[in-house]
């Protein structure tokens, strides 16, 4: 009996060879529209779909596969004797391998201004249906949704090892492309509905793409992989990074390395971060990267040893010398000069990440997804940046135009410490940081002791309020001149008395940045 194979294809990479492969194994190819006309351009004898079921296309081609001389040739089990009979009763020929791949949603959708209706029409109904079938019924349909496929199945059939296992794992690969696909088309209506934090969806799709495998993941002994969004439009990211010179990222680099990224895009003039742990470890502004790197490492000069490093503005040569003389794990940039390339391309090990730039994808709607026992927790992700103007002073002391700066440079820090967080900094630098304690007097007395003598005339940042007058009799006693943090605390009066006998200068910010 003459095999069957439907080919109905949108990327069509390979296509012609593949079924060149199976014409000359005896096989009969069914075919639609363009990928019917390249086949028979290219010398193949290919059956019109309408043929098979005595049907045309109707509605501008969003009928023409979903037919029962279609489907009743892909569903039918071989080996049920009354679904044969009724194929036979129905003139059904059996189809024994589908070939299909969708219309290109994702690819039209990148675009950031196609219109609804454009994006609704690139949603494949047919394909999805034929490759849902033919993947249910995988001990006697070969279903191949990816090019890169096709020539181990032709080796496979001339082979005559076919085997069970090989029909199981394309209908595996099969039925994550539809559900990739389903989820796809999900994610891009929620968001033409402008959907947010206050409807999440009911369901929740979830979809990414396997970027690569990692050697394990925080620990040796756990295993890990990097997946990453199918919408880079979120602004830069590692999973959509160049990456220029170094061995593998690691899992722990990645996490770091998207912290001192997200870190880095606050500040609109240059700017360095490192990170170590996920932790700020040294945060600086400056009128050029080289000042501003410099600072950045001198703020914590030990941590900094093994980190990773976000910089906001193109590596140059002269910033790149000074990074070459400490250990670095990764930099990330939006991009690296060819005289910065060749000189950090000689540290051993060292990872160039390139993500473009760095602006793109700005208030871009993102939620954030953590695991836990027995489900998800998901929310907005805290990028909204916060405007100054609003912060109240509530002291009688006010900060004077330089310290008002450090304070909303400290604030931008602050943000993405690990709660508790207290960020000392003064001049467009931090001085120190106390991050991720229980209490918020431990983690400001850490990171006043590591500032030392600088803290005085510095300012400090709290991600919380302060649940009592401690830490401003801490912050006072070391020197710090004025104090950020939300307010909000049922002794915010006994606060602000307090900062008001000791002289210091306090804002309230009306909003808090915890981050765990």
């Amino acid at each position: 009996m003459t095999r069957r194979a439907l080919i109905s294809v949108w990327d069509k990479t390979g296509v012609v060879d593949f079924a060149r492969g199976l014409v000359a194994m005896g096989w009969e190819l069914v075919s639609t529209g363009g990928t019917q006309s390249l086949l028979g351009s290219s010398g193949l004898p290919v059956v019109p779909v309408s043929d098979v079921g005595g049907f045309p296309e109707i509605l501008d081609g969003r009928v023409k596969t979903l037919l029962p001389q279609i489907h009743g040739g892909i569903l039918a089990r071989r080996d049920n004797p009354g679904h044969m009979r009724q194929l036979q009763e129905h003139g059904i020929t059996p189809i024994d391998l589908v070939a299909v791949n969708l219309y290109p949603f994702r690819q039209v959708t990148r675009d950031p201004d196609v219109a609804l209706d454009r994006a609704v029409e690139n949603i494949d109904i047919g394909g999805p249906t034929m490759i849902r079938a033919a993947a249910k019924n995988y001990p006697h349909v070969l279903v191949i949704v990816n090019p890169a496929r096709y020539e181990g199945v032709l080796a496979a059939l001339r082979a005559g090892e076919v085997t069970p296992r090989l029909r199981f794992e394309l209908a595996v690969e099969a039925f994550a492309h539809t559900a990739e696909y389903d989820a796809l088309v999900a994610e891009y209506l929620g968001r033409a509905a402008g959907r947010g934090v206050a409807d999440f969806p009911g369901v929740l799709c979830l979809r990414y793409e396997k970027v690569q495998g990692l050697r394990y993941g925080e620990n040796p002994h756990q295993r890990a992989a990097f997946y990453a969004d199918s919408y880079p439009g979120a602004g830069p990211s590692l999973a959509h990074a160049r990456i220029l010179a170094g061995k593998e990222l690691s899992y722990n680099n990645i996490n770091d390395a998207a912290a001192a990224l997200a870190t880095v895009r606050e500040f609109p003039a240059p700017a360095a971060v490192a990170v170590k742990h996920a932790n700020p470890c040294g945060a600086a502004c400056a009128t050029d990267l080289l000042t501003a790197y410099t600072r950045a490492h001198d703020a914590d000069p030990v941590s900094i040893f093994g980190g990773i490093v976000a910089a906001n503005r193109v590596v140059d040569e002269a910033t790149a010398r000074k990074m070459a003389e400490t250990f670095l794990e990764v930099v990330v940039a939006p991009d690296f000069s060819h005289e910065a390339l060749q000189v950090l391309g000689q540290r051993k090990g060292l990872r160039l990440a390139a993500v473009g730039d760095l602006a793109a994808g700005a208030g871009a709607v993102e939620y954030e997804v953590r695991r836990v026992p027995g489900g998800l927790l998901v929310q907005d992700v805290d990028v909204a940046p916060d405007d100054p103007a609003p912060w109240r002073v509530v002291t009688r002391s006010r900060p004077s135009a330089a310290t008002s700066r450090d304070l909303d440079f400290a604030w931008r820090v602050v943000r993405h410490v690990k709660s508790n967080a207290i960020v000392i900094a003064a001049g467009g630098a931090t001085l120190s940081i106390g991050a991720g304690q229980m209490s918020r007097i431990d983690a400001a007395r850490i990171a006043l002791e590591r500032a030392g003598a600088a803290a005085r005339g510095a300012v400090m940042a709290s991600d919380g309020f302060f649940p009592f007058p401690d830490v401003v009799a801490a912050a006072s006693d070391a020197g710090i001149v004025a104090v950020v943090q939300p307010g909000g605390s049922v002794k915010d009066d006994d606060v602000v008395r307090a900062a008001d006998e000791r002289g210091l200068a306090m804002l309230f910010t009306g909003r808090r940045h915890f981050l765990h």
